[in-house]
């Protein structure tokens, strides 16, 4: 008879594995993954558009200008997460954001982009960039300020927001340069430095970021935010992190990595733990009663009233 501590191990395995995937699918489809309900009403779409920033079937964003006030608005672009491979604008953007930025005087944008397999994070990263640089030539027809553009992202999305605003080859691409930027916010990302997320990740988990980063050294070190050659001209950065040990880590990774290039960057726990604190940021960003709410409207008052 198998002993039973290792049946309990096996079990534990096992539910480790439905829950790591289950958790990709629900941040995907920005459905709850216990019974605790996210309250608040949903955003109108009467003022959404829906605008192709490149050829291919993903490269679209949905557009909501800012409520009724003075023109050009200051712009939220936003990234999803879904572990690269997952996830949609429509679906995993976090509603509650686009009721309240737009409330607050903010144009916001949430965008779609290629996912892996079919693109590689390079050319996500670009995509992100595209967006950028499509957005701002037509700031004059959107009503928006092309010198107030703010890059947000979840997750994943935390990354390559991360990474185009570290990185200066993707927006040089799209005619742009970091300074395009006015500041970026990453909400509970963990792979800023991708070695050591990789060195740490359980089995469940290393599959996605080796599905994504590969196996090669030298390229896991270019597409890591907090491993790049840090240069004046960097936008500022808000990083936000739940209650869990990864996220936690590798936000301290990356701040230190700008402070250290003399490059503003601020880090903020955010209410929320686990795995159900990473999909909560997400979600309840943009409520009047959870916390981060706050500190991101005040970094972003503050950034926007700079020169």
């Amino acid at each position: 008879m198998m002993d039973r501590t290792i049946l309990r191990l096996i079990a534990s395995g096992l539910l480790l594995a439905a829950f790591s995937s289950r958790l990709l699918a629900a941040q995907a489809q920005d459905e709850p993954l216990t019974d605790r309900a996210v309250q608040g009403s949903e955003v109108s779409t009467a003022e959404r558009s829906e605008y192709a920033y490149g050829l291919d079937a993903l490269q679209k964003l949905d557009f909501w200008p800012a409520a009724a006030g003075a023109r050009p608005a200051p712009l939220v672009l936003f990234v999803h997460g879904g572990g690269w491979k997952l996830g949609d604008k429509r679906s995993a953007t976090g509603m509650q954001k686009v009721e309240h930025f737009t409330r607050e005087g903010f144009a916001f944008a949430s965008m779609n982009y290629r996912l892996v397999p079919d693109a590689t994070v390079e050319q996500q990263a670009a995509d992100v960039a595209a967006a950028v640089a499509w957005l701002r030539g037509h700031a004059a027809r959107l009503g928006i300020d092309a010198s107030r553009i703010v890059l947000m992202g979840h997750s994943a999305g935390a990354h390559l927001a991360a990474l185009v605003g570290t990185d200066p080859q993707y927006l040089a691409a799209a005619g742009l340069s970091l300074s395009d930027l006015r500041g970026v916010v990453a909400l509970d990302g963990a792979c800023y430095d991708i070695p050591r997320q990789l060195a740490s990740a359980g089995r469940f988990i290393r599959g996605t970021y080796v599905q994504a980063f590969g196996t090669e050294p030298a390229r896991q070190r270019a597409l890591s935010p907090a491993l790049q050659n840090l240069k004046p001209g960097t936008p500022p950065f808000l990083i936000a992190h739940v209650d869990r040990a990864d996220g936690k880590a590798q936000s301290e990774v990356l701040a230190k990595a700008l402070s250290q290039a003399g490059i503003p960057a601020e880090v903020i726990d955010a209410e929320g733990t686990g795995l159900i604190g990473h999909l909560e940021i997400n979600r309840l960003l943009g409520r009047a009663d959870y916390p981060a709410t706050a500190v991101v409207d005040a970094w972003l008052r503050k950034l926007l009233r700079s020169t």
